[in-house]
């Protein structure tokens, strides 16, 4: 195996709360004989007396040790990391610098695995989720009938933040438990009621419970459109349900929403995966605003938004997989999103306009793919009875480039 060959210059091994007490012989003889043993300050001192070359903690950013760990190959280097150091550890960070072949990787128990073996659950049923140094609305589409989640705490204010934000979004009855030093002789486990007393080295379980009463988001898309402020720029419901199966986002890839609105398109192509991305374009401050609060509350801070007139915003924009127009769009916009889309990509136009139906019409002779006509009709009252009321049709073109 070539991990046991003497390539693998750079070791990077496990350690938990219990220190040398949880580390493997071989572990044991790794960090002794390393030349150099880098870990944060907690980890060296978790390793003890084990340490007989130089130490080296963590500067920030990290990417100037890791430089420093890199001058010294092939010379035998250590890093030591929290339990499992590719479950939100610095594993993934190392292997972007280092090949895996010049590792040999020891992980311990993560900090998950321990927290579902003194709860009882079970792991492949959990959601685990990392809010230390990460927007913590990120849990907010994860919050579902029945869930236990399990969640990474930044330090000792984390558990008061999620503590507040559940009840504010009527979840009072879930039940949260901090768990403290797991696996070390300080290990700590309680339910918190905003009130108690929480060590910095803390994590998060999380239960829903199965007869959800707050606002927990849909796993579909057509999210209700009273889930999105908007000042009447909105793609309402069923239109944006429609329009997402036309750009059918997958996993990881990025999509460019020219006209953002409300940003629901944006929004709703993120709660797609966790992974996927999404660049809106907005030319009115105050719709940017709105849309970026509305990413916020429904649990995807991240959307990136760029304010200004397409198409000139679209300039030096990382090439996206899927572009969304969705009013108003004009024949040199779409130009300029077609040319940058990335060859296999998806285009979804949308138009409720005769102007812009005839820019559509002329993207499709030009460009091809399809267009389509949604037809919505909505239920109103009409004296003590019921009629349907047509609301106005969209034309949508849509093409694969």
């Amino acid at each position: 195996m070539f991990m046991e060959k003497d390539i693998a210059w750079l070791k990077v091994i496990g350690i938990n709360e219990n220190g040398v007490d949880g580390l493997s012989e071989q572990a044991c003889a790794i960090i002794s004989t390393a030349g150099l043993v880098v870990g944060g300050k907690r980890h060296l001192e978790l390793a003890g007396g084990l340490v007989k070359g130089q130490s080296l903690i963590w500067d920030s950013p990290i990417e100037k040790t890791i430089e420093k760990i890199i001058e010294r190959k092939p010379q035998n280097t250590c890093v030591l990391a929290s339990g499992d150091p590719f479950s939100y550890g610095i594993g993934a960070t190392l292997a972007r610098h280092v090949a895996i072949e010049e590792m040999l990787v020891i992980p311990a128990p993560s900090c998950f695995s321990l927290a579902a073996a003194r709860l009882g659950w079970a792991l492949q049923d959990t959601v685990t989720i990392g809010l230390n140094g990460r927007h913590l609305e990120k849990i907010i589409p994860h919050l579902q009938p029945g869930a236990k989640i399990l969640a990474l705490s930044t330090d000792e204010t984390t558990p008061i933040s999620v503590f507040e934000l559940i009840y504010k979004r009527g979840l009072a009855a879930a039940k949260l438990q901090v768990m403290e030093h797991l696996g070390g002789e300080k290990e700590k486990i309680y339910e918190f009621h905003g009130k108690e007393n929480i060590a910095r080295l803390n994590m998060i379980a999380l239960e829903i419970p199965a007869d959800l009463t707050g606002k927990a988001i849909p796993i579909a898309s057509g999210l209700p459109d009273e889930f999105f402020e908007n000042d009447g720029q909105l793609t309402k419901r069923e239109i944006r349900a429609i329009t997402l199966s036309s750009l059918a986002p997958r996993k990881g890839e990025l999509l460019w929403d020219i006209g953002l609105g409300a940003g629901s398109i944006a929004i709703e192509w993120l709660l797609a995966n966790p992974a996927n991305r999404a660049i809106g374009f907005e030319k009115d401050t105050s719709r940017a605003k709105r849309a970026l609060l509305n990413a916020v509350n429904l649990g995807v801070p991240d959307l990136q938004i760029i304010e200004g007139v397409v198409p000139h915003t679209l300039e030096g924009r990382e090439t996206p997989d899927a572009i969304f127009i969705g009013g108003g769009a004009k024949t040199e916009t779409i130009d300029a999103a077609w040319n940058a889309l990335k060859t296999g990509g998806r285009m979804v136009v949308n138009s409720i306009t005769l102007e812009t139906e005839s820019t559509i019409i002329s993207a499709y002779k030009k460009y091809g793919g399809n267009i389509i006509r949604i037809g919505i009709d909505r239920d109103e009252d009409v004296g003590n009875f019921t009629g349907l009321r047509p609301a106005m049709r969209v034309m949508q073109w849509s093409a694969i480039k």
